[in-house]
């Protein structure tokens, strides 16, 4: 058995003839930039956020970016994150000029760490970005607390949790602002790149779309100097399609979260995802812990079962961030949990019988 750790083809055969459909529409309108379909969608997706902008760009990494810029953040500044994320979320730190400052982690949500936020905010400290890494919410709460005390933005990176909830309220709708990516392997994905930026600002949003356009409100009138960034219409068209999907996906997920759970349950050697009561998580990827890690990996990819590591190395620790002249020790449980996560298969389409194969075979590893 070849199991994949994301299966496009099964998604894609599952929804053939609307997405052909989509695309043959946007063919025959011929409107390729900035249509109909990128206002439609953007409609949809803040309301499916219970916001009340979206704006659609050309990626999640200048979604960050363009949320940043479009919050002043600005050279000499500071950004606060998390140590354990794609190297986007601090990149669109740097590209603006500002310095990523980063915290230690919860060790059981793998998220950003509240409590440590308050000792390193300086008079340069003007943003906290909280990553609800692998569709697991951040505890919002006490980062809004602090956040007010301090006159800070929120940029929420939801890149990998379309749908979560915090408190019965939709990621993406809990800070100043937040920023979503549209990967192909994200629980909604285009076929190619897409980003969205998402808020209840209206002056944020309006700032947003004339950055995404070279600055311009009318065709050669610019206000500003902006860059090209620009949600394309047909991964537009795209996703409005998957839009009407994502909540019956999300559950699917959800339930095969659980089987993977139970299946684990009495297995001391593997830690399973930890799920705080007031969360809604939509297992982006499905994460254990182990301290077996690499082998264990290498014994199921010869089982033919893909997994992946998301991240093994910590940003702090990457030879890009040197300069800022963090060294290893610094953040304790980011470390600890870059040498022994595991993110096994996750997809709406994942089948029982792949699901128990996988179980079974790490049970087996473990001689159970």
């Amino acid at each position: 058995m070849s199991i994949p750790l994301s299966d496009f083809k099964a998604q894609y055969q599952s929804i053939k003839k609307e997405i052909q459909n989509a695309i043959n529409q946007v063919l025959n309108s011929t409107q390729f930039i900035l249509g109909e379909d990128v206002k439609k969608f953007e409609e949809e997706f803040a309301k499916f956020c219970k916001v009340k902008y979206s704006v659609g760009v050309g990626n999640g990494t200048d979604a960050l970016y363009l949320a940043l810029r479009a919050c002043g953040i600005s050279r000499g500044d500071e950004v606060i994150t998390q140590p354990n994320t794609f190297i986007a979320t601090v990149e669109a730190i740097t590209l603006n000029g500002a310095k990523p400052v980063f915290v230690d982690i919860n060790p059981q949500t793998y998220n950003i760490n509240a409590n440590k936020i308050k000792k390193v905010i300086t008079k340069k400290t003007k943003a906290i970005i909280p990553v609800h890494l692998y569709g697991q919410p951040v505890d919002t709460d006490p980062i809004l607390k602090i956040a007010k005390k301090y006159k800070l933005f929120v940029i929420e990176d939801a890149a990998q949790a379309h749908g979560a909830e915090y408190k019965g309220k939709k990621v993406g709708s809990l800070g100043n602002i937040a920023c979503f990516s549209f990967f192909p392997a994200k629980n909604l994905g285009a076929y190619g790149d897409g980003g969205m930026i998402v808020t209840n600002n209206e002056k944020i949003a309006k700032k947003i779309r004339m950055l995404r356009n070279h600055g311009r409100v009318e065709k050669y009138e610019h206000l500003m100097e902006g860059t090209n960034s620009r949600l394309d219409e047909l991964q537009a068209a795209i996703l409005r399609v998957k839009l009407r999907h994502l909540d019956k996906w999300n559950k699917a997920r959800r339930q095969r979260a659980k089987i993977y759970d139970e299946a684990f349950e009495h297995l001391e050697e593997v830690g399973t995802p930890f799920v705080p009561s007031w969360a809604t998580p939509v297992y982006y990827v499905y994460t254990i812990k182990t301290k077996k890690r690499d082998n264990l990996q290498k014994y199921l990819k010869k089982k033919g079962i893909s997994t992946g590591i998301y991240y093994p190395i910590p940003l702090h620790l990457q030879p890009a961030y040197k300069y800022l002249n963090y060294k290893k020790g610094d953040f304790p449980e980011a470390e600890k949990t870059a040498d022994e996560i595991l993110s096994l298969p996750m997809y709406p389409e994942l089948t029982i019988s792949q699901i128990k194969f996988i179980t079974n075979s790490i049970k087996d590893f473990y001689g159970e």
